[in-house]
């Protein structure tokens, strides 16, 4: 089998193509080949020694998978060689096999294509669960989207949609405020480059507040943090609550004094923690998601993807915050 492998802390130009044995299950494990792996941010800072968790090196990136059980392992009995799964695994998935925890998959529906399955889980899942577990989101309530033309951005538009709320998307280009809009994004704005002064993030909370309306923004998804977050929480609401959910702008410091003045939670996302402590929870919201997805109300945009051999200038191309929509690397 081939990997794409972290051999040292660094960036895409340190991951190595290598030729590796193949698996083998163990019990209570399958053997899945890969077909597609998504990229998504967190793999750009799991090579760098930047995430929250830190694979014993030589490993592979790549936390979101579609593909085809080979091999089941002793005491596998609700799977069959032959079936097509789509999972998040944390990391392995550029490499064109991979032992996994039947928990971790999902059945992929026979008329979804292997990109796509690769591309819905981890943004759907994450937003999901920051929409209703996190910020309570209501019919008729307002929803602020930063970095709104990602992966979690759009998802966070379209079941921001999906779930009856006003959503307005701030993003750094016009090409992606055309992506939110085609998304479903009620209004856009598009916002300058960071880092900030004091005068230019004044400018930015007003610009924010303007889009809130006189009542605030009820719900605040921010995927992008750095100078960004501050203008943003001035734009929320009696009572509202400020999603964090990452950090590739930076890790912003926040005056408290805003949050007694306005009521407001601000609460943190960890998606993956969530889905490891109650999986029955998680299992459950995205049996929600299929069913969006089967009515059509969510589609994993994948605007781009890159044979296995160049898996590297994906996560660059994340890196650079550089992407609309999902990336996907065909490994097989």
């Amino acid at each position: 089998m081939r990997a794409l492998l972290s051999t040292a802390s660094g960036g895409p130009e340190t991951l190595q193509l290598t030729e590796l044995p193949d698996p083998t299950p163990a019990a209570g494990q399958v053997l899945v080949a890969v077909k597609a792996c998504a990229i998504n941010y967190p793999d750009v800072l799991i090579i760098e020694d930047k995430y929250q968790f830190k694979p014993q090196r030589p490993f592979a990136p790549g936390g979101e998978i579609a593909g085809v059980i080979e091999a089941l392992g002793e005491g596998v009995t609700n799977w069959q060689v032959g079936d097509r799964v789509m999972g998040v695994i944390g990391h392995g998935g550029l490499a064109s096999k991979i032992v996994v925890d039947p928990q971790r998959l999902f059945h992929l529906p026979d008329e979804r294509s292997f990109a796509e399955g690769a591309a819905l889980i981890l943004t759907y899942g994450t937003t999901i669960h920051a929409l209703l577990d996190r910020g309570h989101l209501q019919t008729g309530q307002s929803l602020l989207v930063l970095g709104a033309a990602g992966g979690v951005g759009l998802a966070a538009i379209e079941l921001g949609k999906a779930y009856g709320a006003r959503v307005v998307a701030a993003v750094s280009s016009e090409e992606k405020a055309a992506a939110a809009r085609a998304a479903g994004a009620d209004g856009t704005l598009i916002y300058g480059r960071a880092p900030f002064d004091k005068e230019q993030s004044k400018a930015l909370a007003e610009q924010f507040k303007a889009l809130g309306g006189r009542g605030g923004f009820d719900v605040i998804y921010d995927p992008v943090g750095g100078d960004y977050a501050e203008p943003a929480l001035r734009a929320i609401g009696w009572e509202g609550r400020y999603l964090v959910v990452g950090f590739p702008a930076g890790i912003p410091k926040l005056p408290l004094n805003l949050t007694l003045l306005k009521s407001c939670d601000v609460c943190g996302v960890f998606w993956g923690a969530f889905a490891a402590r109650d999986p029955n929870a998680n299992t459950a919201h995205v049996e929600q998601l299929f069913s969006l997805w089967r009515e059509g109300k969510i589609a994993p945009r994948v605007t781009d993807t890159f044979p296995f051999e160049r898996g590297g200038d994906a996560i660059a191309k994340m890196a650079a915050r550089q992407a609309i929509g999902k990336l996907v690397v065909f490994v097989d």
